[in-house]
């Protein structure tokens, strides 16, 4: 997969990324933190887990779901809305908001999940189905969905 950037003094789109593939790990993470009083005990684990590695994760949260995974297709780690107390289901509509980005990630090598099953393997009941999202470096999201299936029983 391909990036391009537009020259605006050209008018055109220039090759600016050749091959761009997601790293195996990151040490970026990208959640709006302002969400845990309502995240399940799983993903405020793993955000706990990221915080007091030897090595801690940074946490970059842009708030635009395409700038965040934009960096993180380039620099690796994570980007995650996942499901919550008020939104159980998930917040991200899966048809237009979730499959899109989780193809441009798995194009790239990366991986894209609800936390259990693979993004893109999940069948939409209605257009507007929302789903929860983890998607990012492969080691990343293998990390999270264990945290989640461990500590959301």
């Amino acid at each position: 997969m391909n990036g391009f950037t537009l020259d605006s003094s050209l008018g055109e789109f220039v090759l600016t990324h050749p091959n761009i593939t997601v790293p195996p790990s990151g040490s970026i993470y990208s959640i709006n933190e302002g969400n845990s009083p309502w995240w399940e005990l799983g993903m405020a684990k793993y955000v706990e887990h990221v915080k007091r590695k030897e090595a801690p994760h940074s946490s970059r949260y842009i708030g635009s779901m395409v700038a965040d995974v934009h960096r993180t297709l380039l620099y690796g780690g994570t980007f995650s809305y996942p499901a919550d107390a008020r939104h159980a289901a998930g917040k991200l509509r899966l048809l237009y908001e979730c499959y899109p980005m989780a193809f441009v990630m798995e194009a790239a090598g990366g991986r894209a999940s609800d936390g259990a099953r693979r993004i893109l393997d999940i069948q939409p009941e209605h257009i507007h189905q929302r789903a929860p999202i983890h998607m990012g470096s492969v080691q990343d999201v293998k990390e999270i969905e264990r945290f989640l299936k461990e500590h959301n029983k």
